[in-house]
């Protein structure tokens, strides 16, 4: 999977990129930590496994504090246990920062964990429900 990182630039390098042009942005050691990548602040993508590639990549987005965050697929190409870490870090940027968050995924599983559902069939809206027993990450089995 590609997470739109540039080669040639640092963790923090990476971050620091979309820092300098949000108006009240955070800076990208505490987006980096955030993450749990407070310790790879100077490590290049290629020193960096495929999920902390990605938390880097979420880092970046959550650095603008946004409004909204998509995500797309964000366990596809992960182990079981980088696609948890992933979520949790997810669900973290959603509970702090009161960001709304939006996770588009073919992995079913991972619904149970929200809030609330929608499935969608044929480009339209199936069903719409509020999930009353959410499942924390660690308890998801895919």
């Amino acid at each position: 999977q590609f997470y739109n990182l540039i080669p040639s630039l640092t963790a923090r390098e990476n971050v620091a990129l979309v820092t300098d042009i949000a108006p009240d942005p955070f800076e990208p050691e505490e987006a980096l930590a955030m993450v749990g990548l407070g310790d790879r602040l100077d490590h290049f993508p290629s020193q960096l496994s495929g999920g902390e590639q990605q938390r880097v990549a979420i880092a970046r987005a959550v650095a603008k504090r946004p409004e909204v965050l998509l995500c797309d697929e964000p366990t596809g190409a992960l182990d079981y246990r980088t696609g948890v870490t992933v979520l949790k870090v997810i669900e973290k940027v959603n509970r702090e920062l009161g960001t709304t968050t939006a996770v588009i995924t073919h992995n079913a599983p991972i619904a149970d964990m929200a809030d609330r559902v929608i499935t969608m069939k044929d480009g339209l809206v199936e069903t719409e429900l509020v999930n009353e027993r959410k499942v924390a990450a660690e308890a998801l089995r895919w």
